[in-house]
């Protein structure tokens, strides 16, 4: 009998393929006699995952047409769940939209990060403190684009990111995860420095407390099943967030003028136009993050 195929095409960034990783376990559960193809910009996120057939990195499709298109029985998910009506008025969960898009049966799958043998052991090796450890992610975004020191839509308010260390800094060995060119807190230890997606995840196998923002790390604490303190700025997490962390949002400023914006409210890269605060003193509570950290 010809072999059948779902072909699953993502694009976007590595929190978005982490979250990914739930619609392709969607897809693989609505169409289990089809072999799951994926076509992706980080394909080391999807290599261990057992539902996966093969997995391709984008631009490196050799022969794809022949193989999987031509006189073939396939079915193609290759939507952008991001312009969808749900998505821009913040209805539903990304997850949700994602399946809803494609007429999927969404039963609550979960994001899934699958370390092999080999890779814990090197983590092990390589994160093991003699405290410990606490991840602290104060700036996200992609590696290579450092158009900006901070992202104010997404990143954790130096001041308060600073006051979470001074706090803790006795008890745990802190880690600070942040681009190149973002300032760096005092007293921990920084990754700032481009590791494999792996490497990076597999800090949090070894973590005893995170502190994260609306980025990959938080995403991939969801996948590890390992409950964290989200601090949201401009950005929901009823869209991007998961329900066993503690999720911290912020009260952004209402009737703010965006001459800019016109599907979505605010950037993700957080222009300085569309800054809505006078100060950031009050963006979050710190007795509500310690409160979060000491309990989560």
């Amino acid at each position: 009998m010809p072999e059948k195929y779902s072909i699953f095409h993502i694009q976007g960034g590595i929190g978005k393929h982490i979250a990914a990783t739930a619609v392709a376990k969607t897809i693989k559960n609505n169409h289990p006699d089809r072999k799951l193809i994926v076509v992706c910009c980080y394909p080391d996120l999807f290599i261990n995952l057992t539902y996966v057939d093969k997995v391709y990195v984008l631009g490196n499709t050799q022969y794809f047409y022949q193989t999987y298109v031509d006189e073939k029985d396939s079915i193609l998910f290759h939507n952008e769940p991001y312009f969808t009506t749900n998505h821009i008025h913040k209805r539903t969960h990304l997850i949700q939209t994602w399946c809803d898009m494609y007429g999927l049966e969404y039963r609550g799958e979960t994001p899934d990060l699958i370390f092999n043998k080999l890779q814990k052991e090197i983590a092990r090796n390589h994160w093991v403190t003699d405290k410990p450890m606490m991840v602290i992610h104060t700036n996200g975004g992609l590696h290579g684009d450092e158009t900006r020191t901070y992202s104010w839509a997404r990143d954790m308010p130096f001041e308060v990111a600073q006051e979470i260390v001074e706090r803790y800094k006795d008890q745990y060995r802190i880690f600070q995860v942040a681009r190149p060119n973002s300032q760096r807190l005092d007293n921990v230890h920084v990754i700032n420095q481009p590791v494999s997606n792996m490497e990076l995840f597999s800090i949090l196998l070894w973590s005893d407390k995170r502190v994260l923002i609306d980025s990959c790390l938080q995403h991939a604490a969801a996948a590890l099943n390992l409950p964290s303190t989200v601090l949201w700025n401009a950005t929901s997490p009823k869209v991007f967030g998961y329900e066993l962390h503690s999720n911290i949002v912020t009260e952004t400023p209402k009737n703010f003028k965006l001459p800019n914006s016109y599907l979505f409210d605010f950037d993700f890269m957080g222009t300085e136009e569309e800054y809505p605060y006078k100060n950031e003193e009050n963006i979050f509570n710190l007795d509500e993050v310690f409160k979060s950290i000491e309990s989560t």
